[in-house]
């Protein structure tokens, strides 16, 4: 008996220590953003590099501890390493730390506020509110993402406008526009930014808090 209480004793160990590599990857912020952005799409290490203002010695040294704890993978196209996440059910994985971190931190909630009350005036519809109002017609919705993200996937009936272009993009919308804008999740501010811009052009517009991610696990 006392045999086989040591053998379980030692299994739970060896489990808990299998456990803490996935621990250790999330002790990172920037490790973090790093998954966020590849649960949009795949990616190559330059681009991790430019959408993370890091270098690409330091998103490569990031990738190695991912890849070592199974959390990514790569494949090869031409000369260079695509990176993307390693299952799909790391996306619910994140999802759920996210809603953890967000009731368990004040904090968060905090940063949240501050930032959207420095914004004037934006509102936030529901993802129900969205799809009601897709389905009447009434609105245009704006994947403010880049791209190569919008062409993975987007909200079925989203228009591509990256952030980067709205400015242009703008100029070519009707002005009697009901607008609605989304980019890549709670974690990303580009809707209210993008919002507050349509506002101050003369539109009646909103921001939409999740990304494609939540809206797929919401209309599942």
């Amino acid at each position: 008996m006392d045999e086989a209480l040591n053998e379980a004793k030692v299994f739970k160990e060896d489990l808990y220590k299998q456990l803490s590599r996935i621990g250790k990857c999330l002790s990172s912020d920037k490790r973090l953003e790093i998954m966020n952005l590849l649960s949009q799409g795949s990616k190559s290490v330059e681009k991790l590099a430019a959408c993370t203002d890091m270098s690409i010695a330091n998103v490569s040294r990031h990738l190695q501890v991912l890849l070592e704890a199974k959390l990514v993978k790569f494949s090869k196209k031409g000369t260079y390493a695509i990176y993307s996440l390693a299952d799909p059910s790391i996306v619910d994985f994140l999802a759920a730390l996210w809603r953890v971190s967000e009731k368990q931190l004040p904090d968060i909630g905090k940063l949240k506020q501050d930032f959207l009350e420095n914004l004037d005036h934006i509102q936030t519809l529901t993802m129900d509110e969205v799809q009601e109002k897709l389905s009447s017609g009434s609105i245009i919705l704006l994947d403010l993402r880049p791209k190569e993200e919008y062409e993975s996937g987007h909200i079925s009936g989203a228009i591509s406008a990256p952030i980067e272009d709205l400015e242009n993009f703008i100029q070519e919308l009707p002005k009697n526009a009901e607008i609605v804008a989304y980019c890549r999740g709670p974690l990303c501010v580009y809707s209210a930014l993008a919002a507050q811009k349509l506002q101050a052009n003369g539109f009646k517009a909103y921001r939409m808090e999740e990304g494609l991610n939540e809206w797929q696990h919401h209309f599942q």
